[in-house]
């Protein structure tokens, strides 16, 4: 599966592009702040109905419009072509498929798997647990469409909850009536992420370990207050807590995924490279679970991947994507000899941009 064609509208500093992209490597150049990282996030938001960065629709628009439009057509596998487009016109979003809208914007998510590597990735380390619970939530759904129903029906009872203990007086049979609906969606979400964080400490480390020649070793633990009790166990213990509190304090929602390099977290020890080599290799685990799941290889987006890398691991980066194991992929860099290189060495099907103020020019 490929993004064929992309037409674009008012996204970001992005006014108009329609752009034919190569079934297999596309390499984007040009300076910062030209929109190299913006076509990748019309791509992204194509397949996830939102932007990969924590930031409000109305920054996806074009400043001073108050439409914006993102059209895609994809190849199957199997040749058949398909037609995606969001369309975002004030406070209303709608996306479609085929000219058909969706009732449900998570209908659509994990009908064309994308994996994004971006600068951006290392607030996996340096930020709070949420982002983890988010790069987990973002795979997860992609990938299994039940887990995305229960983590939704979770944080809706969730939030009743915790708008209950607003209350002056709180009704306790509603309590557990609600921890008993709870409960379910919990154990869901909890199995999955510990599967999930277990295959990917499999895949991680044996990535950061060729990447880093053997020099570090890494470790990825799955961190949940369902490791101690169940869902209810843990609700009528912190009863009292959570009554003062006035909220929750217990369940899915304090998940983390704690990152090490030598038995030391990553982000006291480690340093630039290494904490970028370390949610490459996280990201690289991420696409192979993904393809394994899927039959196929999701779109892989890497954006300005090769700072702080040094040549070494940009070898083996380049040489692992061209592997025949790997699909679609979009690179940007400024560094515009930089990508030439790589392409010259890489004997896949490829095309070369270069983007200016947000339009986009074929170099060959």
């Amino acid at each position: 599966m490929y993004l064929k064609k992309i037409n674009i509208q008012n996204f970001k500093n992005i006014a108009r592009a329609s752009i034919e992209f190569s079934p297999a490597l596309n390499c984007i150049s040009g300076d910062n702040g030209e929109g190299k990282t913006n076509l990748l996030d019309a791509i992204f938001y194509l397949s996830m109905t939102k932007s990969y960065f924590r930031q409000s629709e109305q920054y996806t628009r074009t400043i001073g419009e108050k439409t914006m439009v993102l059209s895609g057509e994809y190849i199957a596998g199997d040749g058949t072509e398909s037609l995606v487009a969001v369309m975002l016109d004030g406070e209303e979003k709608q996306v479609r498929l085929n000219k058909k809208n969706y009732t449900k914007f998570s209908d659509h998510i994990g009908q064309y798997p994308i994996v994004m590597i971006s600068p951006s990735d290392t607030s996996l380390i340096n930020e709070s647990a949420e982002a983890r619970r988010r790069f987990m939530n973002m795979m997860l759904s992609q990938t299994d469409r039940e887990y995305m129903r229960a983590l939704q029906s979770y944080n809706k009872l969730l939030l009743y909850r915790n708008r209950l203990f607003k209350e002056d007086n709180v009704n306790a049979d509603l309590l557990d009536t609600i921890t008993i609906k709870m409960a379910p969606f919990a154990t869901y979400i909890y199995e999955k992420r510990k599967a999930l964080c277990e295959g990917l400490q499999e895949l991680a480390a044996e990535y950061y370990r060729r990447l880093s020649d053997g020099k570090e070793a890494i470790s990825l633990g799955y961190q949940s207050d369902l490791q101690k009790a169940t869902l209810e166990e843990l609700m009528a213990r912190n009863l009292e807590r959570d009554r003062i509190l006035k909220f929750t304090g217990s369940g899915p929602q304090r998940d983390d995924i704690i990152f090490k390099m030598n038995d030391c977290p990553i982000k006291s020890c480690g340093s630039q490279g290494q904490q970028k080599t370390f949610v490459l290799a996280v990201k690289l685990a991420q696409f192979v679970m993904m393809r394994r799941h899927y039959g196929f290889a999701p779109i892989l987006l890497l954006d300005d991947v090769f700072d702080k890398l040094d040549s070494g691991r940009v070898e083996f980066l380049l040489k692992t994507v061209a592997s025949e194991d790997f699909g679609q992929i979009f690179v940007t860099d400024c560094n515009k000899v930089r990508l030439k290189s790589i392409v010259a060495g890489m004997d896949v099907d490829s095309r070369m941009f270069t983007v200016k103020n947000g339009v986009f020019a074929a170099d060959n």
